[in-house]
């Protein structure tokens, strides 16, 4: 069977090839061509030896020499390039003590986590497929290469890679490998906050980020985000719900698009409702003030993950006010927008909308309508032109230095009395409107 590869990976492996070595592009740049997925990118995989490789080809970096891997610039592009190896005994689920070179495809092959990650390609030979993933792939299935406990224990992150590739491609996970992985799931605690990080964001922004679900069936959570087992346990009988904390914010999940901060922050934006979690006597139950420890635990999950200064704000903020505690009214989206500003406010809309959508009908009948409304008054503020921010304020601290008040703390709060006034009243935006209100701060 021939597959398209690119011209630039198909140069290396001819290279290869005619200075007498075996070549094959391998893993998932194969897995995904086969299922007409663009490779984010080609690994090429070798008899040759890292020296060998060098001599080769005019420009590469030494990227993994330790492990066997030399990447091969061509143009702007580079191609990691390694020798085939066996892996000594692992210490830390993640790195073996030594890297052994071999002469056997096979033998490589047989470390790799996947069935559907351990196959080859080379024009000349076509597919090698030694542990039969293209049947997995036909069939939609995750199972570990081998024995699945060896290959969890060469890297306990491969636990969490399955279930990211079961949601990415909407496959199944082999029973006896979703085994290995329930009995191993404590190996994570090992693995550093940064590798979780980029396997959890894999797969919230996956086609199907409700399958995180598996990550708590088989207790992956309860190790690396104990919070989620605890809104699965958490019961919601009120008249907005008919889930549990856990399954609403799993059908949050499906509502929303796949960008990044909004993945998260619905993941997040109920977790505080356990410690919020009061009982009527009539068995209602009731989640007062649960944004604010939502936020306060979103904020400590995300700093621990080890995500990006903007990332943490960002998810914290939409978190924080996912249940839109503005009034419905234009003074009230003026207020959001000078809270948050217009790209996250808008975000938080997208938020708000999925969350209507993950309860139940009552609730949906109750909230989307209001959020239509918010929806048409941000549109005629923007229209309007509307004064929004500081920025946007007919009047600066110039003007009020020109007016006679000195530079100071109280010519901001001044400013922002002028903003505050504005925002509830736009047609206050004006320069001689505005000074006559600042009047008494610069007299004083």
């Amino acid at each position: 069977m021939r597959i398209e590869i690119p011209a630039h990976v198909a140069f290396i492996i001819n290279t290869l090839e005619r200075a007498g070595f075996e070549a094959y592009a391998v893993g998932g740049c194969v897995r995904d061509t086969l299922l007409n997925r663009v490779p984010e990118d080609w690994d090429i995989t070798t008899s040759a030896v890292p020296r060998q490789v060098k001599q080769l080809f005019k420009r590469t970096v030494d990227t993994g020499i330790q492990h066997g891997t030399v990447t091969v610039l061509l143009e702007k592009s580079g191609y990691e390039v390694t020798t085939y190896r066996l892996d000594g005994e692992y210490e830390d689920a993640r790195h073996p003590k030594d890297v052994t070179f071999t002469a056997s495809l096979t033998e490589d092959l047989k470390r790799r986590d996947f069935t559907i990650n351990a196959m080859a390609y080379s024009p000349k030979t076509g597919i090698v497929d030694e542990f039969h993933g293209m049947e997995d792939l036909q069939a939609g299935i995750i199972r570990a290469v081998g024995i699945a406990k060896e290959r969890f224990t060469e890297d306990a992150l491969r636990i969490l890679r399955a279930v990211r590739f079961s949601a990415q491609l909407g496959f199944a996970i082999e029973n006896e490998t979703a085994k290995a992985m329930k009995e191993m799931a404590g190996q994570l605690s090992m693995i550093s906050k940064e590798r979780i990080q980029a396997e959890l964001n894999k797969l919230l922004c996956s086609a199907h980020p409700e399958y995180f679900r598996r990550a708590y069936e088989l207790g992956i959570t309860a190790v690396i985000m104990p919070e989620f087992d605890r809104i699965m346990e958490t019961p919601q009988r009120n008249r907005y719900h008919n889930l549990s904390v856990g399954e609403h914010t799993l059908e949050t999940l499906r509502h929303i698009r796949g960008d990044h901060l909004l993945r998260w922050a619905m993941l997040l934006h109920d977790f505080g409702k356990p410690q919020a979690m009061l009982q009527d006597q009539d068995g209602t139950i009731h989640f007062y003030g649960h944004a604010k420890i939502s936020a306060e635990l979103a904020r400590r999950i995300i700093r621990d993950l080890k995500f990006d200064n903007a990332t943490l704000d960002s998810v914290t903020k939409l978190v924080l006010y996912h249940d839109f505690p503005f009034p419905v009214s234009k003074t009230g989206v003026r207020k959001a927008l000078n809270c948050l500003g217009e790209e996250l406010f808008l975000l938080l809309l997208e938020v708000c909308e999925a969350d209507s959508k993950g309860k139940n009908s009552y609730a949906q009948r109750t909230y989307l309508p209001k959020l239509s409304d918010i929806k048409n008054y941000y549109q005629e503020i923007i229209k309007a032109g509307e004064c929004v921010s500081l920025k946007e304020l007919a009047i600066n601290g110039k003007d009020l230095v020109e007016a006679g008040m000195k530079p100071g703390k109280e010519m901001g709060a001044c400013l922002q009395r002028c903003l505050e006034a504005v925002l509830e009243c736009p047609e206050k935006n004006t320069k001689e409107q505005l000074l006559a209100l600042a009047k008494a701060d610069i007299k004083g």
